[in-house]
């Protein structure tokens, strides 16, 4: 009679035991990405852009990550923001002086994490008549570093036909 009282007592500790460390798992809420709020978000980043460049200031530029890629028609990939920056610089030099830029952002795709935005657009390069000297279509791939999203990868093309 006393080792059936000791094996239940046991079991009523064992099963305590068990019960207190069983551990619920909350389900796991994804964050709410609010896909209008980044749109515009990214297209205050290309009239940030669009300003610098139509400035001829480019140094301060804050666009492309560090490791960022440019990929242009005709031309090998420009590796790194400071290659990238030097051939916009190199572009603002020999572009006629009364010529503007403007970016328009199409529509975005956001990451679930928000943390990567895929973004479409249009550009224009526009005289001070507005008469169209290049327009066209790019894609960048955002990421979020630091809080604050850059260009890491970047194509982009001209619809201008070649003459």
């Amino acid at each position: 009679m006393k080792n059936k009282l000791i094996y239940a007592s046991l079991l009523v500790v064992i099963s305590s035991i068990i019960a207190c460390s069983t551990k619920t798992e909350e389900p796991v809420v994804p964050p709410v990405i609010d896909k209008e709020q980044i749109k515009k978000e990214i297209q205050a980043k290309e009239n940030e852009y669009a300003a610098l460049y139509n400035s001829r200031e480019l140094k301060s530029i804050g666009y492309y990550a560090d490791d960022a890629i440019t990929y242009s028609q005709n031309r090998e990939p420009l590796v790194g923001k400071e290659a990238i920056v030097n051939y916009l610089k190199a572009g603002i030099d020999s572009m006629m002086e009364d010529l503007k830029i403007s970016f328009e952002t199409k529509e975005v795709f956001v990451s679930n994490d928000g943390n990567q935005v895929v973004e479409i657009g249009y550009y224009r390069l526009v005289d001070s008549l507005n008469t169209n000297y290049n327009s066209g279509n790019y894609m960048v791939l955002f990421e979020k570093r630091d809080g604050k999203y850059v260009s890491v990868r970047e194509m982009s093309t001209s619809d201008i036909p070649l003459e």
